[in-house]
C-alpha cells in the first residue's frame, strides 16, 4: 500500500501516483490559459496559418514542459527544486509582437530569444547574491502585487476571454464564472482532507460540464486533426541574430530574472522552505537555460508562472514532484495534440472563476509576509506605500508610460518588476548602509 512519506523538506513530500498526476493535472488546468495565450498573439502578429499557430502551442506546451520538469526535479546546477511551474512569459510578448510586425519575422525574434537568454545565464550569478536585499518588506510587496496583477487576467477570463466575441462580459459568462468559484468555496468550506486539495480541479470539471450544458463549451473539434506530433526543430527557418532586436530582448531577459527571483522567493514563503542564492542561482540557470532553448523547438522565453504559486497556497500540496507531475503531462499534451484540444475546449470563463481565487492567495500571502513587518520608527511603511503604489500604476492604467522611452517601459509596465525594482531601492536607501553611513557622519559633525 502507497503511503504519503514523510520529509525534512516540505517540497520534498512524496504521494502515491494517482494522487500526484491528479494534483499536476490541476496544475496544468490552472495555467492553459495562460500558457497558450502568448503563441497565439505572436502567431496572429506574424500573420502565419491556423496550422502554423498550432505548432507554436504545442511547441509552448513541450517547452513548458521541459522547463517546469528541470525546476522542479532539477539536475545539478539547474533547477531550484521547487514546486514551481514554468511557462512562456507574457513579458516579452509586446517586444516580440513589435520584432515580427517591423518584417523580422519569426526567425529575428528567435535569434534575439537565444542570445539574450545566453546572456542571461552569464549574469546569474549576480541576481544569485542579491537575496540578503530581500527581506519581508520587499518581499511582501512583490508577492502582493505578484496576485493583484493576475486579477484583471482573471476578470477577462470570466468575461469570456474574447473582448470581440459577441457574448463577452455577458451574465451567462460571468454565472458559469461564479459557478466555479462557488464550488471552489463551498469544497473548502465542507470538504476535508482530499477534498479541498483537489477543489480546483473538481470545480473546473463541473463548470466545465455546465458549460456544455449551457452551450458555452464545443468539444466538436477534438478530434479533427493530428493525434501525434513530434517536436520540429527551426520549423520556420534558421534563427536571425539582430543587434536591436537582441538588445530589446535582453531588457525583457532582466525582467524575466526578477520576476523568477520574485517567485522562488514567493513560493519558498508559500511553502516554508530555506531559499538561498544557491537556490536561485540554480532556479535563474534552469529559466535561462530553457529560454535559450525553446525558440529550437519554435517556442519562446520561460519564466514561472504566479498563478501555480497561489495554487500551491490554496490547497497546501507543496511537493515538487506534483509540479514535476504536471511538467509530464504538458510534455504529452505538446506531442499528443488531441490531449491538447480536450483541454482548450474548457471555456475561459471557467479558468476565470478558478483565477479569482487563485491569484487572490497569492495576494493573501503577500500580505500574510508584510504581517512581520515593523513599521515602527523606520521607514517601512513607506517603502511599503510606495512600491505598491508602483506596481499598482501600470495594473489601472496600463497606457501611463506609454510615452517614456523603451527601455522604461519595458522594466515598468510590468506591475511586478515595477514593485520589485522600487521595493529593492528604496529599502536600500532607508533601511540598508546608506541609513547608516549618514547616521555615523551626523554623529561625527555633533561631536
Amino acid at each position: 500500500m502507497n503511503r504519503e512519506s514523510a520529509c525534512a523538506r516540505p517540497e520534498d513530500q512524496r504521494y502515491p501516483a494517482v494522487k500526484t498526476f491528479a494534483w499536476g493535472l490541476q496544475h496544468v488546468l490552472t495555467m492553459y490559459g495562460g500558457i497558450i495565450a502568448p503563441p497565439l498573439i505572436i502567431g496572429s502578429a506574424a500573420g502565419l496559418s491556423g496550422e502554423d499557430i498550432g505548432l507554436l502551442v504545442t511547441a509552448a506546451l513541450f517547452i513548458s514542459g521541459l522547463s517546469t520538469l528541470l525546476q522542479s526535479f532539477g539536475l545539478p546546477f539547474f533547477g531550484s527544486k521547487l514546486p514551481l511551474v514554468q511557462g512562456v512569459s507574457f513579458a516579452g510578448v509586446a517586444t516580440m509582437v513589435t520584432i515580427v510586425s517591423g518584417g523580422g519575422g519569426l526567425p529575428v525574434v528567435f535569434g534575439a530569444v537565444i542570445a539574450s537568454s545566453l546572456l542571461g545565464l552569464l549574469i546569474t550569478p549576480f541576481f544569485a547574491h542579491i537575496i540578503r536585499f530581500f527581506p519581508p518588506v520587499v518581499t511582501g510587496c512583490v508577492i502582493t502585487v505578484i496576485g493583484l496583477s493576475l486579477m484583471p487576467v482573471a476578470a477577462r477570463w470570466a468575461m469570456g476571454g474574447n473582448a470581440k466575441a459577441p457574448d463577452w462580459g455577458a451574465p451567462s459568462n460571468i454565472g458559469l464564472a461564479a459557478l466555479t468559484l462557488g464550488v471552489i468555496l463551498l469544497l473548502n468550506r465542507l470538504g476535508r482532507g482530499g477534498v479541498t486539495r483537489i477543489a480546483v480541479l473538481a470545480a473546473m470539471v463541473i463548470g466545465t460540464l455546465a458549460g456544455v450544458a449551457a452551450g458555452k463549451a464545443d468539444f466538436s473539434a477534438v478530434f479533427h486533426g493530428d493525434w501525434l506530433a513530434m517536436p520540429t526543430l527551426f520549423a520556420f527557418g534558421m534563427p536571425v541574430f539582430d543587434s536591436a532586436a537582441i538588445l530589446s530582448m535582453f531588457l525583457i531577459v532582466l525582467v524575466l530574472l526578477t520576476e523568477t527571483t520574485a517567485g522562488l522567493m514567493a513560493v519558498g514563503e508559500i511553502v516554508g522552505t530555506d531559499v538561498n542564492g544557491r537556490r536561485i542561482a540554480n532556479g535563474l540557470r534552469a529559466d535561462m537555460l530553457t529560454s535559450a532553448l525553446a525558440p529550437v523547438f519554435n517556442s519562446f522565453p520561460q519564466s514561472a508562472f504566479a498563478q501555480n504559486i497561489g495554487l500551491v497556497a490554496l490547497t497546501g500540496i507543496k511537493s515538487r514532484f506534483v509540479v514535476s507531475a504536471g511538467g509530464v503531462i504538458l510534455l504529452v499534451l505538446g506531442l499528443l495534440p488531441v490531449l491538447g484540444r480536450v483541454v482548450a475546449a474548457i471555456p475561459m470563463p471557467v479558468l476565470g472563476g478558478a483565477g479569482v481565487v487563485l491569484f487572490g492567495s497569492v495576494a493573501a500571502s503577500g500580505i500574510r509576509t508584510l504581517s512581520k513587518v515593523d513599521y515602527k520608527e523606520n521607514m517601512n511603511l513607506v517603502v511599503v506605500a510606495t512600491s505598491l503604489a508602483f506596481g499598482m500604476i501600470p495594473i489601472v492604467m496600463p497606457a501611463f508610460y506609454d510615452q517614456f522611452p523603451g527601455w522604461v517601459r519595458t522594466l515598468f509596465h510590468s506591475g511586478i518588476s515595477a514593485t520589485c525594482l522600487v521595493a529593492f531601492v528604496l529599502n536600500i536607501l532607508f533601511n540598508g548602509k546608506f541609513v547608516a553611513l549618514a547616521a555615523r557622519g551626523r554623529a561625527k559633525t555633533v561631536s
